[in-house]
C-alpha cells in the first residue's frame, strides 16, 4: 500500500515525530510504501510529493516544523475539490491519505472521506482546543515554553519592582495561558472562556504587590475584558479572513498601570511558543498517534482520527472531534482562581 502524509495549518513542535512514527510503523511492521505531500492540502490538490524512505525520517522525532512543509490551502479551492484530488491519488498510486492538522484540516479532511476518498487524521494544535482528545501533541512544549519565559519575565520584574504582563497563544480557549500560569505562580490568569473585569484584575495585582511580591499576569491572546465586546485586533486579517490576534497584554498594561501605579511592562510571546525541539512527552505522544494513524489506514477505517483517552490511544470519527472546541472547564479555572492576588 502506498501512503501519502501531509502537514497542515500551523505549525507546533512533534509533527515529524508523527511522521517519523507513521514511516517506521508502516515500512517495518506492513511493508508500505509512503510519500509526502509539500505544503499541505496545496501538495495534494496539485498532486506536489516527495518519497519518504526510511532514511529520510531518520532522527527528525527531534526537530521542529515539518520536513514536509505546511500552508493553510484550502483542498476545495483553487482548482482542487475530491476528483482533482482523486484524480491525483490514482496516478501517483496512492491508496490512501494521513492528515496531520487542527480542526480546519480535519474538517477538511471529513468532506473528502465523505465524497470517496480513504483519509485518516491525526489531530494537531498548540491550543489543546480540538474536542475528542484529552491532549494533542505540541501543547506541553508550548506550555513548556512560555512557563521558561514567564520565569524569566518574573526575575526581572522583582527586581525592578514592577508589574509584568506575559501574553501567550491562545485564539479561543486558555489551556497554555492556564497551565503555564500556575506553573509560573501567576496572580492573574486571564483566559477567553471567563469574562474578567479591570476592576479584579487591579486588586489581584493590588494585592499581590502589597505582600512585597512583584505581580504577574499571565494573558490569553483571545482574552476579552468584561467591557469589551471581542477580542483585541489591531493587525487586519489572517488569510482565513480572521482578525490577527495579539497585543490585548499592551492595552492592559498602562491601564494597570494608571489604576495601580506600579510601572508594568508587557511582553507577547507570540510564535516563539510554537517553534524549537518538542518535549519528550510530545515526541512520545506524536510517535504513538502516527503508529495508531498507520494502523487505522491498515483497517480501513476511513474517516476517523487517531486520539490520546487518559494514557491510551484510541480512534474517533472526525464528526465527533470537530463543531466544538475543548474549552477550560469553571471547575479548572476556580482551581487555578485559589492562588491569585
Amino acid at each position: 500500500m502506498k501512503i501519502g502524509i501531509l502537514t497542515s495549518g500551523g505549525d507546533c513542535p512533534g509533527l515529524n515525530a508523527v511522521i517519523r512514527g507513521a514511516v517506521l510503523k508502516g515500512i517495518a511492521v506492513h511493508g508500505h510504501e509512503f510519500v509526502g505531500f509539500l505544503d499541505g492540502w496545496r501538495g495534494v490538490v496539485e498532486g506536489d510529493i516527495i518519497d519518504i524512505p526510511r532514511t529520510l525520517v531518520r532522527g527528525i522525532a527531534k526537530q521542529g516544523g515539518t520536513i514536509l512543509g505546511t500552508s493553510r490551502t484550502n483542498p476545495f479551492d483553487n482548482g482542487g475539490g475530491p476528483e482533482v484530488i482523486g484524480a491525483h491519488m490514482r496516478r501517483l498510486g496512492i491508496d490512501a491519505i494521513i492528515a496531520i492538522g487542527g480542526e480546519g484540516t480535519l474538517a477538511a479532511a471529513k468532506r473528502l472521506t465523505d465524497a470517496g476518498l480513504n483519509i485518516v487524521g491525526v489531530p494537531k494544535t498548540v491550543d489543546n482546543d480540538l474536542d475528542a482528545t484529552d491532549y494533542t501533541f505540541g501543547f506541553d512544549t508550548a506550555v513548556q515554553i512560555a512557563t521558561e519565559a514567564i520565569d524569566r519575565l518574573r526575575t526581572t520584574g522583582e527586581s525592578h519592582h514592577r508589574c509584568i504582563i506575559a501574553e501567550v497563544m491562545g485564539r479561543h480557549v486558555g489551556w497554555i495561558a492556564l497551565h503555564a500560569g500556575m506553573a509560573a505562580g501567576a496572580h492573574a490568569i486571564l483566559i477567553p472562556e471567563q469574562k474578567t473585569s479591570i476592576e479584579q484584575i487591579t486588586q489581584w495585582v493590588r494585592d499581590a504587590n502589597a505582600r512585597g511580591r512583584a505581580p504577574l499576569v499571565v494573558v490569553a491572546e483571545g482574552f476579552v475584558p468584561d467591557h469589551l465586546d471581542s477580542a483585541h485586533s489591531e493587525r487586519g486579517l489572517d488569510t482565513n479572513g480572521r482578525p490577527r490576534l495579539g497585543g490585548i497584554a499592551d492595552l492592559l498594561a498602562p491601564e494597570l498601570e494608571a489604576r495601580t501605579g506600579i510601572e508594568t511592562r508587557a511582553t507577547i510571546l507570540g510564535h516563539i511558543q510554537r517553534g524549537g525541539v518538542p518535549s519528550a512527552f510530545d515526541r512520545v505522544l506524536a510517535t504513538r498517534l502516527g503508529m495508531a494513524a498507520v494502523d487505522s489506514v491498515v483497517e480501513g477505517a476511513w474517516g476517523t482520527m487517531v486520539a490520546l483517552k487518559g494514557t491510551e490511544i484510541a480512534r474517533v470519527r472526525f464528526e465527533q472531534a470537530l463543531g466544538r472546541l475543548k474549552t477550560v472547564p469553571q471547575n479548572r479555572y476556580d482551581e487555578a482562581a485559589v492562588l491569585f492576588g
